[in-house]
């Protein structure tokens, strides 16, 4: 901290990259099997950080280093419902040797804060928590009741952070009705009068799954004709080849009403690659939100190169549009065949709200306030977040963690990607962003 800037009161803006850069530095790479470090420290962090302006968070462990922390923040009005802004402190693993700057040092470079988690999603734990520490150090109450949570476990699925919390201290959310967390509130540029602000109304379910062939085990220098591999490897091949059907889900339509009127045309669902190519970075999320998806993973058998192995296993990513979980399975049932047995590893429900009520309108009118030229429009996210859990609750959830975003940073390739990184500049625009929507929430 600079000397100018301990003379005066420190503000959310003066700290957030800091936060951040503590945040990335702790490494809580989550493998999905409790072999990596776990996120106890960031807890015991985030847990200092708000203890330190008055708040009394709890950390919650529910298995040997899996923490999160969860604080409530009392609102001028304590009748109203209360609002959830939580964010998850695991990342996914990074190989070092593949990242222009070590993914844990935090360092800054090209206007720019790198490291795992810039993105997904340490930024919003960063910038909730400067907001948070502003607020309550100058002694400004929201207008409601704000539940903090900042979660373990969200990459794998969140069993042991937001799913663990739901199940088993859902007091802790008591008299909560609406919430928001990652990817939504980020910038598409598309002219000099228009930057569209995407915000999370929707997300796809998932079904995580293994799938197994039996066959006869042998020789390999044998001619055979039951080959695990063999039957699994041509179904796998027809499942990663197969091309869903598009399918027009509410958020889509109005994503591309929203989209055409910016753009001045209107946009024919029926020809999604001439509108995806007016996309530029962000054409990635939004071509995953328009089908049902099931990517192989991962294949796995045999161990010796003259055994014909018995069994042979593959895991699969599949994500379904919301409304249609059922054709989805029926389709994979179909492409893969009576050979191959297909189990969950992990599965979860599809999300989809409607873009209206005064939270939406906070979302805008914060936004305009930082950024005039500031449009709000929902979208659907491909993947998965932590408010699959808090909708069990009945927690309405979005996406809303605001950035202004360079019009060349290809922001869907910083998530699980190489070279994770967040504008500094949009650190601080995300603060004052928030700090608004609080007001007006």
């Amino acid at each position: 901290m600079s000397e100018s800037q301990s003379a005066r009161t420190v503000t959310g803006e003066d700290e957030v990259v800091d936060l951040c850069r503590d945040l990335i530095r702790m490494d809580t790479s989550n493998y999905g099997d409790h072999s990596g470090p776990g996120e106890r420290a960031a807890a015991e962090y985030v847990a200092e950080k708000l203890a330190e302006v008055g708040l009394e968070p709890q950390i919650f462990e529910s298995h040997k280093g899996r923490a999160s922390t969860v604080a409530r923040i009392e609102g001028e009005d304590r009748s109203r419902p209360g609002l959830l802004i939580h964010g998850h402190t695991d990342v996914v693993p990074a190989n070092a040797d593949d990242w222009t700057h070590h993914p844990f040092s935090g360092e800054i470079a090209d206007g720019c804060l790198w490291g795992r988690g810039a993105v997904d999603m340490k930024d919003m734990d960063a910038m909730t928590l400067a907001v948070v520490r502003d607020r309550l150090r100058s002694g400004r109450k929201p207008p409601r009741d704000i539940v903090l949570a900042f979660l373990a476990d969200e990459e794998a699925g969140g069993t042991y952070g937001a799913r663990y919390l739901v199940d088993h201290h859902p007091h802790l959310f008591e008299g909560v009705t609406e919430a928001i967390s990652e990817v939504g509130g980020f910038s598409f540029t598309v002219n000099e009068q228009v930057r569209l602000y995407l915000i999370e109304t929707a997300q796809k379910g998932m079904h995580w799954m293994k799938l197994t062939v039996d066959g006869n085990a042998g020789h390999g220098s044998m001619i055979h004709k039951d080959n695990a591999i063999t039957e699994l490897s041509e179904a796998v091949g027809r499942l990663g080849r197969h091309e869903f059907p598009v399918r027009v889900t509410k958020t889509l339509r109005s994503f591309l009403d929203q989209l055409g009127d910016a753009l001045g045309t209107e946009l024919d669902p029926e020809d999604m690659d001439a509108t995806l190519a007016k996309l530029g970075g962000i054409a990635k999320l939004i071509g995953a939100s328009l089908k049902n998806t099931a990517n192989p993973t991962q294949l796995g058998a045999g161990y010796k190169v003259n055994v014909i192995p018995g069994q042979a296993t593959a895991h699969v990513d599949g994500r379904f549009l919301p409304g249609h979980e059922e054709e989805f399975l029926a389709d994979l049932d179909r492409i893969l065949g009576p050979r191959v047995k297909r189990e969950d590893v992990h599965a979860d429900k599809a999300l989809e709200t409607t873009f209206d009520g005064a939270l939406v309108d906070a979302m805008q009118s914060a936004l305009q306030a930082e950024d005039p030229i500031a449009r709000a429009v929902p979208y659907m996210l491909s993947a998965g977040t932590d408010a699959k859990s808090f909708d069990d609750l009945g927690i309405r959830g979005f996406g809303f963690a605001p950035l202004k975003l360079p019009p060349e940073l290809d922001f869907a390739g910083m998530f699980h990607g190489v070279d994770e990184r967040v504008p500094v500049d949009g650190l601080k625009f995300g603060v004052r962003v928030l700090d608004r929507f609080i007001d007006q929430s």
